[in-house]
């Protein structure tokens, strides 16, 4: 059986467990938690994640940098600061459309962040 979150204080405490400032989020939502969750919940359709993937395995700087952009935008308007620092480390070199190796290790730190979103998220819908 889940548990249902009841208290705003248990929800702040997911957001922190996960590495945000929800007090910062949740004033930008004006204390919505349920719109919150609302569009958190879109995160799982965004497909900028499975771009970037298929762009870095083409090749594709441009595209890379788009998808990757795109990304940093959705983690940062939903306060989701672990992602959205973990975009910010390969959007760079992508805007400057760098070649170099090392763009795997720093896709699979994007990919890691964007797991513990999600398992965020599922935390967050037991909200009540």
């Amino acid at each position: 059986m889940i548990r249902r979150i009841e208290r705003m204080d248990e929800v702040q405490e997911i957001m922190k467990s996960y590495g945000m400032d929800g007090e910062a989020t949740m004033r930008r939502f004006m204390g919505n938690t349920k719109l919150y969750i609302k569009l958190l919940d879109m995160l799982p359709a965004d497909n900028s994640i499975h771009e970037l993937d298929d762009a870095l395995s083409a090749g594709d700087l441009d595209k890379a940098f788009e998808a990757a952009h795109t990304l940093k935008g959705v983690a940062g308007n939903l306060g989701l600061s672990p992602l959205y620092d973990a975009v910010c480390v390969i959007v760079e070199p992508l805007r400057k459309r760098e070649a170099m190796d090392g763009y795997p290790a720093l896709f699979g730190a994007v990919q890691k962040e964007f797991k513990n979103a999600l398992a965020m998220l599922e935390a967050l819908k037991n909200y009540g």
